[in-house]
């Protein structure tokens, strides 16, 4: 049996590229080598390259192509580890639809869709069990009456990014004076960016997965930070956060979550891999959605592959189902 040749894209255009070139050499680490030949493709602004051991090779766009040793060597499928643009956004989706070479993620318009916070919320919306906080969409472009935003949520708020992957540019604020600095912070991200209720419970990530045809959910992590939210610094600094895997939950608490989040991934026709972030109400414990992830990080360390291991999966196993579909 011929192994496969694997574009293994990581890199990307925002901050998150050293997470992605993390998540890329796991991965890598993790494809059986017997029937897979993994290529890295590094992927910036304005170089696409292969980097062997001596050499870097230029992409061939025209193709998705590299030629080394004289050879030209084409993939048999695209393994997408670009957090944020343009590996989350449904760009690069878009580019190898064209080319018709597959790969692992959601469809362009989907990934497009869900990098949208306030998008993704109004198509889950109506989910039985699912809740999502009160919010207001903002455009740089518009004015921003802080006392309308007061007078319309309760606080504390949220302020973020709308499309943001990567909790930068969040903030906390209590009262209205907090807010003209918050949405400068969020604006410096993103030209939209959503203000929402703060939903005071506990956090909890979950992986969904097709494999071999059938949606598989894996076990809940519960995510407590000693700062007051889970942002930036909290998700990529050691020692701020926890990670419970699998998390502390009842059997029918689990079950609940896992036929929401199905729902959840067939709403939004997601394919391969993603991870839903969200928050069990402190009291009712209802279930509040919080965002959906496509190309969810896999260093070591991340929430997929902890998920993975809890479920008595092997992930080699997992990232090669990820391929064969």
């Amino acid at each position: 049996m011929t192994a496969k040749n694997i574009a293994l894209l990581a890199g990307g255009f925002t901050g998150e590229y050293e997470v992605s070139i993390k998540s890329a050499k796991n991965i890598a680490a993790n494809l059986n080598p017997a029937k897979y030949a993994v290529y890295t493709i590094l992927i910036n602004r304005d170089h696409w390259f292969y980097q062997s051991e001596n050499e870097i090779v230029d992409i061939d766009k025209n193709d998705f192509s590299i030629m080394l040793d004289g050879k030209k060597i084409q993939f048999d499928f695209a393994f997408i580890t670009v957090h944020g643009t343009p590996g989350e956004d449904g760009k690069l989706q878009g580019y190898l639809d064209m080319l018709s070479i597959p790969y692992n993620t959601c469809d362009a318009t989907t990934s497009a869709i869900t990098m949208n916070k306030a998008y993704t919320k109004a198509i889950v919306e109506g989910i039985h069990g699912l809740h999502t906080a009160k919010s207001m969409r903002l455009l740089e472009r518009d004015m921003h009456d802080v006392a309308i935003i007061a007078a319309s949520l309760k606080f504390p708020l949220f302020i973020k990014p709308n499309n943001g992957g990567s909790s930068v540019g969040m903030s906390k604020v209590y009262n209205v004076a907090g807010l003209p600095d918050a949405l400068t912070k969020a604006f410096n991200e993103d030209d939209q960016i959503l203000v929402e209720e703060f939903i005071k419970g506990r956090e909890f990530s979950i992986g969904v997965a097709r494999l071999h045809g059938k949606i598989k959910v894996l076990p809940a992590t519960e995510i407590i930070t000693s700062k007051d939210f889970f942002d930036y610094e909290a998700k990529y600094t050691d020692g701020i956060s926890k990670e419970i895997t699998p998390a502390d939950l009842p059997p029918a608490k689990t079950e609940k979550i896992a036929g929401i989040v199905t729902e959840v991934y067939l709403r939004l026709n997601c394919k391969g891999m993603v991870r839903i972030d969200f928050i069990l109400l402190e009291n009712t414990n209802e279930f509040y959605f919080i965002e959906i992830n496509t190309t969810p990080g896999q260093s070591a360390a991340s929430l997929i592959p902890q998920q993975v291991r809890a479920a008595g999966m092997d992930l080699s196993e997992f990232y090669g189902d990820l391929i064969e579909g």
